[in-house]
């Protein structure tokens, strides 16, 4: 604990860069905390500041002040979350998920965790990759439902849920008489998906598999909402991918010769000082979206893990 009352003096008088207002601020005299500062610079064996007509930060200074803030903000919310487990005060986990994630897998996973953990809150928000790695990254969600790949550095992932993609198009489309489709069929057809801004990885990955399969679409549409997505392919401005058919007379579902085309999900936490129940919200959401009976729970890719490369110009 000592080690950490140093560090936080530390910061004190980084932030001021003069010991009489650093002491003054802390409560305390400016001998003793110009003696922790040194007691601390002899521990680590660095010049901390220079103590000159101003009193500067070294090099080894800014290094540790960068780390001292974030040591002391994971001590905080560790401490945090130990006192309120204590008092039984968890009462809820903060979690994003896909807009397009089916209500049926939805409810299951609401359903799931409640039966689990009947004291915990499963707070669900709708959020894209993008959204949710940024709040992950100041903490402001405690665990997100990525499409991948994604750049999940300083991220911890848990199952991966791989599901194959079906086409969906018009019926009336001369392509709907075919019991199912290469992405080589599709020449010629538009595209309707969402924008690359709600999950740069996995749009790049499915446009590069497109035109690895000998389909480069005539023109991308964007649809954020399912409805709208929809509502573009009925009106003929493209095809979608999907996981399965959909209760609307007017479109087909047709699988993809080869299950070329897949969709890749997983629950991602920070590591540092975790949700309690992050990690098995991961596994109990695995568990429920494997149950479709079309997806399954695979192995993490390495390439997962890191962003993917701009390789296409939309129209």
């Amino acid at each position: 604990m000592d080690h950490l009352r140093s560090l936080r003096y530390f910061l004190v008088v980084a932030d001021e860069l003069h010991f009489g207002r650093a002491a003054e601020r802390l409560g305390i005299a400016q001998p003793p905390l110009s003696q922790r500062v040194k007691r601390l610079e002899a521990e680590l064996g660095a010049k901390l500041f220079d103590r000159g007509r101003r009193v500067t930060l070294t090099e080894a200074g800014e290094v540790l002040r960068a780390e001292a803030r974030e040591l002391l903000s994971r001590w905080d919310r560790m401490t945090s979350l130990v006192a309120k487990a204590e008092r039984g005060e968890l009462d809820a986990v903060r979690a994003g998920v896909p807009p397009e994630l089916p209500g049926g897998v939805l409810a299951g996973i609401l359903t799931a965790f409640a039966a689990q953990y009947p004291a915990v809150r499963l707070d669900l928000q709708e959020l894209t990759t993008a959204e949710q790695t940024r709040l992950l990254a100041d903490r402001s969600l405690d665990a997100g439902l990525l499409q991948l790949p994604v750049d999940v550095v300083d991220l911890e992932l848990g199952p991966v849920i791989d599901t194959p993609l079906g086409v969906v198009l018009p019926r009336d489309s001369p392509l709907a008489r075919r019991s199912s489709l290469s992405l080589a069929d599709l020449a010629g057809e538009g595209l309707v998906h969402a924008p690359r801004a709600a999950a740069p990885g996995s749009y790049d990955a499915l446009l590069r598999t497109c035109w690895d399969h000998g389909f480069r679409p005539a023109s991308i549409r964007h649809a954020r909402n399912p409805e709208f997505a929809l509502g573009l392919v009925l009106a003929g401005h493209g095809v979608a991918f999907e996981p399965g058919p959909r209760k609307e007379p007017r479109v087909v579902w047709r699988p993809l010769e080869g299950e070329v085309l897949r969709s890749r999900m997983a629950f991602a936490w920070p590591p540092a000082s975790p949700h309690p129940q992050a990690a098995k919200l991961a596994e109990l959401a695995a568990a429920v979206l494997e149950g479709d009976g079309i997806s399954r729970i695979v192995p993490p890719n390495p390439v997962e893990a890191r962003p993917w490369d701009v390789f296409y110009q939309t129209s």
